[in-house]
């Protein structure tokens, strides 16, 4: 099991091929199983290491190492030294780490809904602050001032 989720590790952080889509380069950036999770994970905020694992039940020392050095390494999260002897870390995630939540937040939710859970049980979901309503994301075209609706997304273009 150690195995593979090294060579998920190695795969996660080699670049794809210049024509590969955009989302193939995101899975290539951040796209395994315990990359998401840390990420979820400092949704809440800034974390230790220690406490980076234990928020992240059944990932290995060594796996969670290497997959904050990656994502430090794709710009995604971010390491602040809190102790210089010995050197201490406390992990955040930047700019581009916090635009991750929503991609997440749809990857629950779809979770949830193909489990048998409701999407109301899925944890760091987003919900409309006056009704308390989970919200929904929808295709928007800004030049129209519409919603694109499913049966026009075989013509989406992703640029």
């Amino acid at each position: 099991m150690e195995d593979t989720n090294l060579q998920l590790a190695s795969q996660s952080t080699e670049s794809p091929s210049p024509e590969a889509s955009p989302l193939a380069e995101a899975l290539g950036r951040v796209g395994d199983r315990w990359s998401f999770l840390v990420v979820e994970a400092l949704l809440e905020g800034p974390r230790r290491f220690n406490d980076l694992q234990e928020a992240v039940p059944g990932i290995a020392t060594n796996v969670l190492s290497q997959r904050v050095r990656s994502l430090e390494a794709q710009g995604v999260v971010l390491a602040r030294p809190y102790s210089e002897r010995p050197i201490r870390y406390s992990y955040e995630l930047t700019a581009a780490g916090r635009e991750l939540a929503g991609v997440l937040r749809l990857l629950a939710r779809w979770g949830a809904e193909h489990t048998g859970r409701g999407p109301h049980q899925t944890l760091q979901l987003a919900e409309h602050a006056a009704c308390g309503s989970p919200l929904e994301a929808r295709w928007y075209c800004p030049t129209c001032d519409r919603a694109v609706h499913d049966d026009e997304a075989q013509s989406l273009v992703f640029l």
